[in-house]
């Protein structure tokens, strides 16, 4: 009797294990279901920021703010003294071709990227250009996504995105190149109307007469 007691129990306790497993396992499956949907997600923002920030960039170029290329050859340029201070030994003349070479190297760059930012300036538009141009044609105040719409079904070449527009119109409201106007929690742009440009064509033929 008391064998088959114990293996009663012992039955009992195997399939108490089994199902505390087999809950422990469900459980972890879909924990890793949950934190992999994170995981896709966080990636896919990271994707729409650094697309962003490479949109961003192209802006600041376009608009002659501050490029980041000065800042990556004043990071490069302290390491080529390190390397001499590291080697006294050398003699006069390898130091003079050193210098010679400093000087004359960031001159090429230079003049590489200037001839870059001229061809792409000359080969495409930039996205404040093509904004202005947009709501110069509209009528009735557009809101950031409705421009996004109109830009991409006008230039699928493009990659636009509505908070790069909607940052590029905020700045053009700085600036008085556009009006904002807010329904309920809606708000929409249109461009600002100046009259010191009509006037100045007129100006410019009567010379030219």
């Amino acid at each position: 009797m008391s064998e088959v007691s114990s293996n009663s129990q012992s039955t009992e306790l195997t399939s108490q294990y089994i199902a505390q497993v087999t809950g422990d396992l469900e459980r972890n499956a879909k924990e890793q279901e949950r934190v992999a949907a994170e995981v896709e997600a966080l990636q896919e923002q990271l994707r729409a920021l650094q697309h962003d920030h490479t949109v961003l960039v192209n802006m600041q170029d376009a608009l002659g703010g501050p490029s980041p290329a000065p800042e990556a050859e004043a990071a490069v340029a302290p390491s080529v003294p390190h390397q001499a201070s590291a080697e006294p030994k050398q003699s006069k003349g390898k130091k003079a071709a050193v210098t010679s070479a400093k000087k004359t190297a960031p001159k090429k760059p230079a003049a590489k990227a200037s001839s870059v930012k001229a061809s792409t300036a000359e080969a495409k538009p930039t996205l404040v250009e093509l904004i202005r141009g947009h709501l110069e044609k509209q009528s009735e105040p557009r809101s950031a996504a409705e421009i996004t719409t109109a830009l991409t079904q006008a230039h699928p070449d493009r990659s636009v995105k509505t908070t790069v527009v909607r940052t590029t119109l905020e700045g053009l409201v700085a600036k008085s190149h556009a009006h904002r106007t807010k329904q309920g929690s809606s708000v929409f742009y249109t461009t600002a109307v100046t009259s010191e440009p009509a006037p100045a064509e007129p100006q410019q033929e009567a010379v030219s007469d």
